[in-house]
């Protein structure tokens, strides 16, 4: 986890003397993460259970991913991006190129995809759309951006790490609106949450998950999951970040080593919320929720009332991505590059995956009927049950 200050230059957060201070904890809290002690050894794993049956079905590559990746599924296809700029649809089916781009600078947030046009962003806070191996068009950003741009409805939309949202025509590029929420004097540089639902846009700004009108950017409604807490930035910095799970109206998501809470997006009405203490989001079904802890715990909540159904600490201290939820299993990828398949009944182990040692650094997601993985040295794994 890293802790950043917005680059807005209106916020102004660190100029003021009131902020000294906490410009100052950052910089303490950002040395000590190079001293601290030294990570408690990943629990062993057991021999491979391999009850289910799973096959390699191809593999591609990127270059290395260097920021928080999302990978991107839609119709049959799977967009994925590498650090340099570099930015691939593929067809989930083979792992075969369906075209290659370039966005010609560094990235800091992607990839957003409808499985035709496919929207980066870059460490210059450009957002890039791509189509047919080409770029369509660029728009400069006042802010960073972390979070995987949402393509929907011939529109890109782009969350700013400064809570801003922008909405702009997925063919031109024209900005179409923008709404800006009061932004806070630390923040994430992670990716946030940025979905639709039904006709509503769906963002997550601080501590709260806010439903807004796609058409002009107003609020319809705003539910908080987590509320800032403490007497200085740091212990009040809270975000949602990305990894949601929907099941229709119903979007559950994790306030960042706070809470997982679950909102009915038809009303804006919080479900329910527990505490939970992860950085990365969370995955579910009509029964539960889960989601990996800071410690490597991984947790099943009911998604009827947020009650643990099971917690398993087999992969403990092993560095977990989101889960996906996927058939049988709950699938998640880990820092030495396995990725693990437990059973959604009480999490235990029902196969192990290889792929090419390096992290996997984003959550596994299914394209087409095809599990796939994305580890840190660019490479990308497609397997196929048996």
């Amino acid at each position: 986890m890293t802790i950043a200050k917005p680059s807005r230059s209106s916020t102004g957060a660190f100029r003021r003397a009131g902020r000294a201070m906490a410009a100052l904890t950052v910089v303490v809290l950002l040395a000590s993460c190079s001293s601290k002690p030294e990570r408690p050894k990943p629990a062993e794993l057991a021999p491979s259970a391999a009850l289910i049956g799973v096959r390699q079905a191809w593999t591609a590559r990127v270059g290395e991913v260097t920021f928080p990746l999302q990978a991107q599924a839609a119709g049959g296809t799977l967009a994925v991006a590498a650090g340099d700029g570099t930015v691939a649809l593929l067809d989930a089916a083979s792992g075969r190129d369906i075209w290659r781009a370039s966005a010609a600078a560094p990235l800091s947030a992607g990839v957003g995809s409808d499985g035709k046009l496919a929207a980066v962003v870059t460490t210059a806070n450009d957002v890039v759309a791509l189509a047919d191996g080409k770029v369509l068009w660029r728009q400069k950003l006042p802010a960073q951006v972390y979070a995987a741009p949402l393509v929907a409805g011939a529109r890109v939309f782009v969350l700013a790490a400064d809570r801003s949202v922008t909405a702009f025509d997925g063919q031109t590029g024209r900005r179409l609106w923008t709404q800006q929420r009061p932004g806070e004097a630390l923040i994430l540089r992670q990716a946030g949450v940025i979905l639709a639902v039904g006709d509503t846009l769906v963002v997550g700004q601080a501590g709260r998950l806010v439903g807004m009108n796609p058409i002009n950017g107003s609020a319809r409604w705003d539910a908080p999951i987590a509320t800032p807490r403490g007497t200085n930035d740091i212990e009040r910095l809270v975000d949602l970040v990305a990894g949601v799970s929907r099941l229709g109206d119903s979007v559950c998501v994790r306030a960042f080593q706070a809470s997982v809470g679950c909102v009915n997006a038809a009303r804006g009405a919080v479900q329910w919320t527990k505490p939970a203490n992860a950085a990365v989001g969370v995955h579910g079904d009509d029964r539960h929720v889960y989601g990996t802890e800071s410690d490597g715990r991984v947790v099943a909540w009911r998604r009827a009332d947020g009650e643990r159904a099971w917690s398993t600490d087999r992969l403990q201290y092993r560095t977990l991505t989101a889960p996906l939820a996927l058939g049988r299993s709950v699938v998640i990828g880990d820092s030495t590059g396995l990725v693990h398949l437990l059973s959604r009944e009480d999490g235990t182990p029902l196969n192990r995956l290889t792929t090419d040692g390096s992290a996997v650094v984003a959550a596994p997601v299914l394209a087409g009927g095809t599990l796939v993985v994305v580890t840190r040295n660019g490479g990308v794994f497609g397997y196929a049950p048996e």
